[in-house]
Parts: structure tokens; sequence; C-alpha cells
């Protein structure tokens, strides 16, 4: 049986974090994850170069059953402390759109400036470790293969279920069912959408069309870029909406924000008379997705021959595209999980269950999911801080 400060379940972006942040304050630490590789998560997110945070971060930026949760951690380790810690290590990062921080080569320069913080402070990690069983007395002893660990407090940063390929499970959920404390509800978040039959049969030889858009669902409303798939939609603008939507809700897409298609209209009745509607659409936007929703909604004929109400209509179909999905890609494709550990449970300024003195839980696992462009990551950096602080 081998005694430690502290025992962090989770190798990622979370776990280790808190770990080098305790290491830091002289504690004894030892990090446990069940896969063979540390950090896999990090690897590949922003397509294998790491959208490690955002320069606009804002707890508006983050859905939670208490909206007010995350603003303490957000404030006590902000973006520009986690810049600090990647200008330390000599890592190259740039700024893309939206204030989205990306490494300029490749992700694995931030898994390793976290891991070379956890040797600095002493952290011992171990992979390829199964958690047997987690008991509670004066201490939690925590039997993982064939040891027992002892330790006063205890580190839940296991994660959500998306992406169960690398190796994302339940198991955050069940430690703390075990305890007492409620989990709510869990979905895919920043995910695809999937059409209903209908619109399978309309839209999927569309795949691999994109175009900006914008598309709102229960009063929140993104413009980014839409991608067409062979299921339904996806791209960035519909990653951020499945955060908001819920089955049988209706998203409504913009596929010409940045037009009013009507006034267009009316300028090339003057300018280009005997032009076909459709094919004028089509300089504007995808060709085939100009002429798919004319064919679905409208008949095409020389812009001339359009009357007022009819120049409306038209206008409508392209600025307001309402689908219902009928479901999203789910956790095999998600970046992220929605709900999670009940923030209720859980002291804002430590992370430390309120039932369960000694025990933490921290990053995914929790109630709090951002929306896409390095959001995630940050409450990663900031909520791993802030437990680190007091563990």
């Amino acid at each position: 049986m081998k005694n430690y400060d502290v025992v962090i379940i989770g190798a990622g972006a979370a776990g280790l974090m808190c770990a080098l942040t305790a290491g830091q304050r002289g504690r004894k630490i030892l990090v446990l994850d069940h896969s063979d590789r540390m950090g896999k998560k990090i690897v590949i997110s922003g397509g294998g170069r790491c959208n490690f945070t955002n320069l606009y971060l804002d707890a508006k930026c983050y859905i939670s059953s208490n909206p007010h949760f995350c603003k303490s951690a957000l404030n006590r380790f902000s973006q520009y402390d986690f810049i600090s810690l990647v200008e330390k290590h000599d890592v190259p990062y740039q700024q893309r759109q939206l204030g989205q921080l990306f490494c300029n080569e490749n992700a694995v320069e931030i898994l390793n400036l976290l891991l070379e913080e956890c040797r600095l402070s002493g952290v011992k990690i171990q992979n390829r470790c199964i958690i047997k069983n987690i008991e509670k007395d004066d201490c939690f002893t925590v039997k993982a293969n064939s040891e027992s660990y002892v330790t006063e407090s205890l580190v839940i940063a296991t994660g959500g279920l998306s992406m169960p390929r690398i190796g994302a499970t339940g198991f955050g959920y069940e430690i703390a069912e075990q305890f007492g404390l409620k989990v709510l509800s869990r979905q895919p978040g920043l995910v695809p959408l999937t059409f209903s039959n209908d619109d399978l049969e309309h839209f999927s030889d569309l795949s691999g069309i994109s175009a900006v858009a914008t598309a709102s669902c229960n009063g929140h409303s993104f413009r980014e870029s839409i991608l067409f798939t062979h299921r339904g939609v996806s791209g960035p603008v519909i990653l951020q909406i499945s955060n908001y939507w819920q089955p049988g809700d209706e998203v409504v897409i913009n596929l010409l924000p940045d037009i009013d298609l009507a006034k267009t209209i009316k300028r090339w009745q003057k300018e280009r008379p005997k032009a076909e509607l459709k094919n004028l659409i089509g300089e504007l936007l995808s060709r085939r997705v100009a002429h798919r929703w004319l064919e679905l909604w409208y008949h095409s004929k020389p812009v001339n021959q359009y009357n007022e109400n009819e120049i409306e209509e038209v206008a409508n179909i392209f600025h307001t595209w309402r689908i219902r999905p009928s479901d999203t890609e789910g956790y095999n494709v998600a970046e992220v999980t929605r709900g999670g550990v009940d923030t209720n449970e859980l002291s804002s300024k430590t992370f430390e269950a309120r039932k369960t003195k000694g025990l933490y839980f921290i990053g995914e696992v929790v109630d709090v999911t951002g929306w896409l462009g390095g959001y995630n990551l940050q409450w990663a950096w900031s909520s791993g801080f802030c437990a680190g602080q007091f563990v």
C-alpha cells in the first residue's frame, strides 16, 4: 500500500493541470490513467494543432445548469495565464478567427509542456492503470491493477463520454454516484446533426458542399461555416448550435447571411434581366445548392419575370431554411459531453464535493460545456488549476 497526498484519476488536460499545480505546492502527487498514452484528446484537438484557448473568453460562452459556476475559475486562471505557460515553454502559436489560439506546429507541444511541468514538480504518472475499487474511510483507498493507494485527496478528471474510440468512458459519473453526488443527464455536444428522412432524400447528395451561414435555435445564433454531409449538416456553425439543440427542436439556417437577397434580385432585374435566377444565386452560393433550393420550393425563370411577392418568397427560402434534425451523430464524433456532475454538488472555489471531504471533480466530467474554439480546453486548465490550489 502506497501513500500520496493527492491521487488524480485521468491524465488529460484537467488532470495534468491539477497535478502540476498541486505539485508546485510540494504535494506528493500520483496520476492514474487507463490509457496507454496520456493526453490523447489534447493531441488530436484542433486538427492536431490544439486550439488551446480563446482570447475572447467569457462565462457566457459556457453552458451549465448554473451559469455562474464557471466564473470564479475562469477569473482565477484566465486565458492569459495559460498563454504565459505556453510562452514560457517557447511554443509558437497563432491567432485564427474569433480569437482562437492554435499551435503553429503540433498539439503534442501542449502535452509535452504539461508533462514537463509535472516532471519538474515531482508528479508521478502511471498509465495502463485499471481502477478496480475506490473506498473512503478517513482517507481514500484506490485499488488499481495490483496496487492499493491511500490518499487524503482524490481528484476525478476522467472527462466525459465523447470520443470513446480514444478511451472515453462514464467512469467519472459512476464515482460521483457512488459518493451520492447528483449527475445530470448527458448528451453529445459540439456534434453534427442528422437529417430527417425527408431531408435526407433531398440533401444527402450535396455532401461536401460548404458555405458561410448563420444557424439559430432556442434563442441562440452563430455565424460560421456549414458543411453538408451524407447524413446531415456539420461544420463549426452546426457544432456550435448543437449545444443548444434538443430532440424535436427546429434549427433555422440563413445560407446568405451577408446578402439581402430580395434587394439583390431587384438589382439583377435591372442589370441582368434575362439571366436565370438559379444561375445568379449560384454565383453567391454553391450552384448545386441554389439549383436544389429552387427545384424544391420554387420554379426558376429569368429574373425579370418575378413579381414583388415572388421575390420575397425566394429570398425567404434561402434566408430561413428550416430543418428539424432527427438526431446528432452521437458521442463517436462529439467533441464534448453536455451535462455531468451537478455543479450544485461542488464548491466553485475548490471543486471539492460538498458531501465528501477530499473528493474533487474537474474538467469535462462536470456540468460545464464550452463553445467550440478553445473554450473547453480553457475550462480544463482553469478547473484543474483551481482544484490544484486546494488538494
